[in-house]
Order: structure tokens, then C-alpha cells, then sequence
């Protein structure tokens, strides 16, 4: 994506990887909730994790287990892809179609090769309404898949897009014998055939999947595969709640368990296997972009379309108190939607490269009427005693102004409604941030109610945007391109299943996405970014919350990874299994 890849033609192994890593043993983990499928590619259901795919959560395929791509990128760069099932990829000289040559060595788990009809059947399927929508939306300019030949494939592109070539990479491959036939969105509970290091050994759904390595896994000396997916087995375990996983680990069921409440990670984790060093606690600092983690309201329903609605929410969180009290220093709060990626988070001044695309936007004034004042920056509540009560004062009077006003113990709007303000978690951990944001809500005299609910049933009810407000993730590659049109493009906010859940339709996001997606280089892409980021957050879209800075790991003792260098882009779930390894002669 405009720069020189890291590695060159002759590279053996990435960086950050162990090519001797031992192969072999058994790692149980842990999953939450439950799964009722095989096929992540679909939107009703929930599939099984460690797929590494979902129907409303497109991600590279290195992080499942199933599923080879065309190409894959490296974690220690913005955006660079190497070939897996592709050999060779040659762009046209017009940048108006990519040809990718298959390894002739592509095998199937079922030992059939892996040729181009495969490939086009792949495209065509997740192209199609029987998958999830955000396939369409994230390759919506590519206009075909051709047959070259058995080992050749070229996608035609509808115009020129800077990063198509690069995305269309990362398309998951699967066999036309998958299902033999039947309607894809029919396809549950086969297992794929596909040509990743593993194949499903054993499911019992609902409860449990055990992935099995492939002894012949045609890819496992490829460079970019080299000391990666080393165990001989990967099971899953299914918990109704967290606390089950955590005792279970506790109790030497599980080999490893990522924790993401801090609370729990500082007072819970102990005990006698900890003491006696069988199991050990890690925290590992990152960099990697972590997006816009938030609170967002459903723009769908009339009373959050006024942005000082949506302000006057965002002023009641209190990030510094959760920070001090529950979080023990180790959140940062989330400032971007582009959050640790530098040269794409909003500054507080104006480049001049930007102000050129300002200047250049065909909603130009809307822009400006919607882009007022410094840029906004998550409410603090700092070290004053009276931080909070400023900050709810504010968001009073942003509501007085809305039109609502408080009578007989509640906020209601002209007509007397109260606003009350329906959540759904799936984890009890959320309860303790969510307390405290209630009550300072209620002080305005608005109601939050917040239930715990099956994870399957919360995803329904998103995919079906049935929800007033939810947490949410948006933004946050290190590239950022077609995968914003899901996010916050026009077309996919009536789209049942996509990713931009606030519901998000203005000309001018949808006028930037195109730029962004059109910028000839990195220098571009990221002043494009910067206006995208400023004029959302200007916007007040989603209540910001935080995101963690580090990785908190608990693991068996004989498990090992490498230390030096780590990836910027590493992502710790996918490290674990793709890094990792058992050290056998500390396994007794």
C-alpha cells in the first residue's frame, strides 16, 4: 500500500515468529456463550470459534484455523500482503484487474487440489445474498471473477481502487465439493473443506469443537507460514459466563485464558497454582490500532438523531473514575476511531493536505456547518472534586436546548416520554463499568437499563438493529479502506447485518470514504483518514470508552511464544494460536 514490503522475494520466515517452534500437543481454551454452526460465512446463527470468520465481522484468515486466502499480510507492518494459495499476483498496467496464479501444491483437506474454479466459486458465493452482507460491501467494486485457466483467476475491478488488489487477497478459498450442492445459507453443520492447517476433529454443539492439525498440510515450509499453527490439537470449551472460564483455568482445565477485565485480572487470578508457578501471569504492551471502542445509540430511533442528545450521553461516562477505581491505571482512553495509529488520528489542527480535500469536497458546507470548533476530545472529569458535576451541568443544559426537560423524577421529551435507554451485555464483567454510568445518567433523569442476555440473542437482535444502544468497535485498521463502507457508509446502514449499527447516512462520510479508498498513497490515505476521523467525532456518534494497552495473558507454564520483536499489529487471541508453542520438555 505505497511503501516498500518489509520483506523481500527471499524471505524464509517472518520476524516474529519461532521457524523451530516445536509441532505437536494439545491447547484447550476457552469460548463464551455458544455456537450453533460450521459455516461463518452465513448470518443467521453463530459459528464456532476459531474459524476465523464471521458473516458481520470480516478478518484475515491467518487469525482462524480452517481457511487459507489467497494472500496473507504481516503482522509488523501498516498493510503488506505475502502469497499463501497465490503464487504470483500480477496487477494490470490500467490498476483495472489483478491475475493470481495458484501453488500447484494447494491441497484441500480432503486431498483435491486447490484450483481457480474453486476460487470463483468462493467469490461468487460470498458475493451472493445467501452470505453475510459485509462481504458485498467490502469488495463491492471488484465486477468479476474470470477463469484463466485451472491455476489462474483474474478479478476485473469496476474503476480503480487503491487497495482492491490487496483486499481481495485476503478472499477465504473453499471447495465447490463444500455442502455437495445445497444452498450456501443451508450449509450448517458440515464441516468445511478448505486448505488451512486444520480440519475439525470432533464438535459437540453448543458445548465444545476440537480442531485437529493437518499432518499434510501442503503449506507448513511456505515463509509465510514457517513456525506458525504449531499445536497437534486446538479444543475449544464452552462457558455460560466468564467466572466459569476463570475457575476452570484455575482449576489446570485450560492451557491459556486472555483476560479483559483488569478487576478481575488484579484480584482474581491467584491462588495455588499461580503460587507454585504452574500457571503464569503476562502483560503484554502493544501498539496496535484499536479503533473506536464506544457506547452507540441507534440513530434509527428519533430521539438520539440531535447530536446534543448524543453529547450529553458521552458527558456522563467517567473514564477517570473507572480508570482509578476498577481499571488500576491501565486503560487509555479512547480518543479516535483511528486510536494508536498516528498518522491517522484527527490533530488538533488542520494540515494543509487536509484542508486541500476540505476544499475540494463536493458537500463541502455541510462539512463545515457539521464541523465547528476545536476538535472534540472525550469529556475528563480530572483531579477536581467537581469534575463530573461540570461535565452533567453541560449535558443539562445540551439537552434543555434538545427539548428535553426533567418532570416528575424522569427526562422527558414534548410529548412526555421519559428517555429511557435499553442495553444488552453478554458478560457480567460489563456490569461494573455500565453501575457507574448509570447513575450518573440518573442524575440527568435518564434511565439506563441494562440485562444480561444470551450472546446468540444479542446478535440477532443487532443483526435486525432491534437495540437502542450497544457497544460497539468501528474504525481501527492500520489501512484503512473498503471494510468503512460497512462501518459508516450510507448504503450498509439499512443493511441488516452490517457493521455500522449507529445507522450512520451522510453524503459527506460516504464523499470521504471514496477518497480514502482512491488515495494513491500512504500520505493520502492518512489525511483522508484525519478528515474522516475529525468530522465523526465532531458528530458524537458513539460515548467513548477505552481501550488496553496491554494484553493480560494467563498460561500454562510450558506454553511459550517469542519474545523480541513483537509485531505492532499483534493481536493477542490470534498470537496464541498462531505463534505460540507447547515446550514439550516442560509439559510432564
Amino acid at each position: 500500500m505505497g511503501y516498500q514490503p518489509k520483506y523481500p522475494a527471499s524471505f524464509t520466515h517472518f520476524d516474529y515468529v519461532n521457524p523451530d517452534a516445536p509441532k505437536g500437543g494439545d491447547l484447550t481454551l476457552s469460548a463464551s456463550g455458544s455456537f450453533d454452526k460450521l459455516n461463518p460465512f452465513t448470518l443467521r446463527g453463530r459459528p464456532a470459534v476459531g474459524m476465523g470468520y464471521s458473516a458481520n465481522g470480516f478478518v484475515f484468515s491467518e487469525y482462524g484455523l480452517v481457511f487459507d486466502s489467497l494472500m496473507t499480510p504481516s503482522e509488523d507492518e501498516p498493510f503488506s500482503n505475502y502469497g499463501l494459495l497465490a503464487q504470483d499476483a500480477a496487477l494490470a498496467p490500467d490498476r483495472l484487474s489483478i491475475t493470481f496464479t495458484l501453488n500447484p501444491k494447494a491441497r484441500f483437506s480432503d486431498g483435491s487440489p486447490v484450483l481457480a474454479q474453486d476460487v470463483k466459486h468462493s467469490f461468487d458465493t460470498l458475493m451472493s445474498k445467501q452470505a453475510g452482507p459485509t462481504f458485498r460491501s467490502y469488495w463491492v467494486d471488484i465486477k468479476d471473477a474470470v477463469v484463466v485457466d485451472d491455476r489462474a483467476i483474474r478479478f476485473d475491478f469496476k474503476r480503480r481502487n487503491s487497495e482492491l488488489h490487496m483486499i481481495i487477497g485476503q478472499l477465504p478459498v473453499f471447495s465447490r465439493a463444500w455442502g455437495k450442492g445445497k444452498p450456501f445459507d443451508q450449509v450448517v453443520t458440515e464441516p468445511p473443506i478448505a486448505s488451512g492447517p486444520y480440519v475439525i476433529d470432533k464438535v459437540d454443539f453448543g458445548k465444545s469443537i476440537t480442531y485437529r492439525r493437518r499432518a499434510d498440510y501442503w503449506a507448513a515450509d511456505l515463509p509465510v507460514r514457517k513456525g506458525m499453527f504449531n499445536y497437534g490439537t486446538v479444543n475449544y470449551q464452552y462457558f455460560k459466563d466468564k467466572l466459569g472460564e476463570e475457575e476452570s483455568l484455575k482449576a489446570g482445565m485450560l492451557d491459556a485464558l486472555e483476560e479483559s477485565s483488569i478487576l478481575a485480572w488484579v484480584r482474581r487470578y491467584k491462588g495455588r497454582r499461580f503460587d507454585s508457578g504452574e500457571l503464569v501471569k503476562e502483560e503484554i504492551s502493544h501498539r496496535r490500532p484499536t479503533g473506536m471502542q464506544g457506547l452507540a445509540v441507534n440513530l434509527r430511533q428519533a430521539r438520539f438523531t440531535d447530536a446534543r442528545v448524543r453529547q450529553a450521553l458521552a458527558l456522563a461516562f467517567d473514564f477517570d473514575w473507572l480508570n482509578a477505581h476498577l481499571f488500576y491505571g491501565r486503560r487509555g482512553r479512547t480518543q479516535s476511531y483511528f486510536q494508536n495509529s498516528d498518522d491517522l488520528m484527527a490533530r488538533a489542527e488542520v494540515s494543509q493536505q487536509e484542508q486541500m480535500l476540505i476544499d475540494g469536497l463536493k458537500n463541502k458546507q455541510r462539512f463545515l456547518d457539521n464541523v465547528k470548533g476545536q476538535l472534540p476530545r472525550p469529556a475528563s472529569t480530572g483531579d477536581t472534586a467537581d469534575g463530573l458535576r461540570r461535565n452533567l451541568v453541560r449535558a443539562q443544559a445540551l439537552l434543555r436546548e434538545a427539548g428535553w426537560v426533567y418532570r416528575d423524577g424522569a427526562l422527558r421529551d414534548s410529548a412526555g416520554t421519559p428517555l429511557v435507554i435499553n442495553l444488552d451485555i453478554a458478560d457480567r464483567s460489563s456490569e461494573t463499568v455500565l453501575a457507574p454510568y448509570a447513575r450518573n445518567l440518573g442524575k440527568l433523569g435518564i434511565s439506563l437499563q441494562y440485562r444480561l442476555r444470551d450472546a446468540s440473542l444479542i446478535k440477532k437482535k443487532l443483526d435486525e438493529f432491534d437495540f437502542d444502544m450497544a457497544i460497539s468497535l468501528q474504525g481501527g485498521s492500520s489501512s484503512p479502506g473498503n471494510e468503512l463502507f460497512d462501518d459508516f457508509g450510507s448504503k450498509s446502514a439499512a443493511e441488516k447485518g452490517s457493521q455500522n449499527l449507529s445507522g450512520i447516512s451522510d453524503p459527506v462520510i460516504d464523499e470521504i470514504l471514496e477518497i480514502i479508498v482512491d488515495s494513491p498513497d500512504r500520505k493520502s490515505l492518512a489525511a483522508a483518514a484525519r478528515i474522516l476521523d475529525r468530522y465523526l467525532l465532531h458528530q458524537h456518534y458513539v460515548t467513548p470508552m477505552y481501550y488496553g494497552k496491554q494484553y493480560f495473558i494467563a498460561h500454562k507454564q510450558y506454553l511459550r511464544h517469542p519474545v523480541a520483536p513483537l509485531p505492532q499489529r499483534l493481536l493477542a487471541g490470534s498470537a496464541l494460536l498462531t505463534m505460540w508453542w507447547i515446550d514439550p520438555s516442560e509439559k510432564k
